[in-house]
């Protein structure tokens, strides 16, 4: 995702994760989720399930889909574009460069001043002898003084110089000159590096791409596989180093909100750069869009009060122990903000894809190329609600809102039926059902709360699968 959102408060966010459906038949009016990459909003209405969006999908292929980028609104933008909205705009790639389209490269255009004293903190001291009559030197070293400098592993510090050899600052490059910067992480030993969709789509199609690590070395790179739903993406370095350490990655579903957090990333162009913060919730449904007119992406997001920024897209979100738990994706912002970009700064509310979906999803991007979605095999409606996600009555396209011997078929779901639970998470409308069902996997078992003609009904399903984006 890329944006931040822009202008209006932020409303009380869903209860539970957007949820994609196959492809909307028409972009909603603004409505309360947020931009992705580029930043709008996902709302649309009667997108079907399976053919565009993984979530509740029917067979047939769908025209529609990708859907329609969703519009600007309360619920987030993504990670590299801008937008307007609420929850979870997607923090935008830096500004293009001069002459060259969406997202360009941008070199920290920042002037700081150093303000003099505010940097030798914890280096040293210095003595003034009242009585002392020498002209030698006040000033004591560390060394002599007994502090020598020690960080402990579990230190903030200690745990940003195990993890920072194996973050790379991405550059990628369309055809057409587009491009902009971001964040990976690496994830084996082979040369693959994890990081957003947003950040690398521009390069998808005979662009330029390159990664470059802490200490200098720059390697030429290329896409391996990429998930405009999931908004991840597999790189692989060419001529790769012996020595790459991946990440250690953690266990998301054991996160608990109160969890300290450390992000890294490129923030407006800075490469290297780490925030703290922690876990201010869990299960935050996020919808965005890159902005370029591509599909939506949907997440049930790790939020952190870490400070994320354009430029952090795709890279890591880490614990205390230094351990991957998330990919940092969007960010909420309040407007338009400085630096010279027309960019939008961090406020306190990032969006992170939780570490146990991204590992799945970058496990089958290696292996295929392609991205696999988890779906029920029925279209609901993208419009703005909060009594859950109702099944439409008609799919995208034409196509039957109900996949004939699909996954809701099979359990009896029907148009009309509005879906209020996936197991016990509380769904409040069609995106965040969507996000729901892609944090799981195809094959999985869950449990669906419905209401049909004024009374509750329980079913359980089992997920069917659909590959690719398209």
């Amino acid at each position: 995702m890329s944006t931040e959102n822009e202008g209006t408060a932020v409303p009380p966010a869903p209860s539970a994760p957007p949820v994609p459906v196959d492809a909307p038949a028409a972009q909603a009016p603004q409505g309360p989720y947020g931009q992705d990459a580029q930043g709008q909003g996902p709302h649309g209405q009667g997108a079907p399930g399976d053919a565009g969006h993984p979530g509740v999908t029917s067979s047939a292929p769908d025209p529609s889909w990708p859907p329609p980028p969703p519009p600007t609104a309360p619920y987030g933008d993504g990670g590299s574009g801008s937008g307007a909205g609420g929850w979870g705009s997607s923090y935008q790639q830096p500004a293009p460069k001069s002459g060259r389209g969406r997202g360009g490269l941008v070199a920290a255009l920042l002037v700081a001043a150093l303000v003099a004293g505010g940097l030798g903190g914890g280096l040293g001291y210095t003595l003034a002898k009242n009585n002392d009559e020498s002209t030698g030197s006040t000033t004591v070293s560390a060394s002599t003084s007994g502090g020598d400098v020690k960080r402990d592993p579990g230190t903030v510090a200690g745990v940003t110089a195990r993890a920072l050899p194996s973050t790379v600052t991405i550059e990628a490059e369309g055809s057409s000159g587009e491009g902009g910067t971001g964040t990976g992480f690496v994830f084996d030993k082979q040369g693959h590096i994890v990081t957003n969709n947003h950040v690398v789509a521009d390069a998808v199609d005979g662009g330029k791409l390159s990664a470059t690590f802490p200490n200098g070395k720059k390697y030429d790179a290329e896409v391996i596989g990429n998930a405009q739903g999931y908004d991840v993406a597999v790189i692989k370095l060419k001529n790769a180093p012996s020595d790459l350490k991946p990440l250690t990655l953690g266990d998301s579903d054991k996160v608990a909100v109160g969890d300290a957090t450390i992000a890294i990333g490129a923030p407006f162009g800075l490469s290297d750069t780490v925030t703290t913060g922690i876990i201010s919730a869990k299960n935050r449904p996020v919808a965005s869009s890159d902005g370029s007119g591509s599909q939506a992406s949907y997440m049930s997001a790790l939020q952190t009060d870490a400070s994320i920024n354009p430029g952090n897209s795709g890279g890591p979100l880490l614990d205390a122990q230094g351990n991957v738990i998330g990919i940092n994706s969007a960010i909420q912002s309040t407007g338009n903000g400085g630096f010279g970009t027309g960019q939008s700064g961090s406020i306190g509310l990032g969006f992170a894809i939780p570490i146990n979906q991204a590992e799945y999803v970058a496990q089958e991007l290696i292996k295929t190329g392609k991205p696999v979605y988890a779906k029920i095999g029925a279209s609901v409606s993208l419009d703005d609600s909060s009594d859950g996600a109702q099944i439409t009555d008609q799919g995208a396209g034409g196509a039957a809102p109900v996949e004939p011997g699909g996954p809701a078929a099979d359990a009896g779901l029907k148009p009309g039926d509005v879906i209020t639970k996936l197991d016990d998470r509380v769904i409040d409308s069609g995106p965040t059902l969507i996000g729901e069902i892609w944090t799981h996997k195809p094959g999985d078992k869950v449990t669906i709360t419905y209401e049909r003609g004024g009374k509750q009904h329980t079913v359980e399903v089992t997920l069917g699968s659909r590959v690719g984006d398209n």
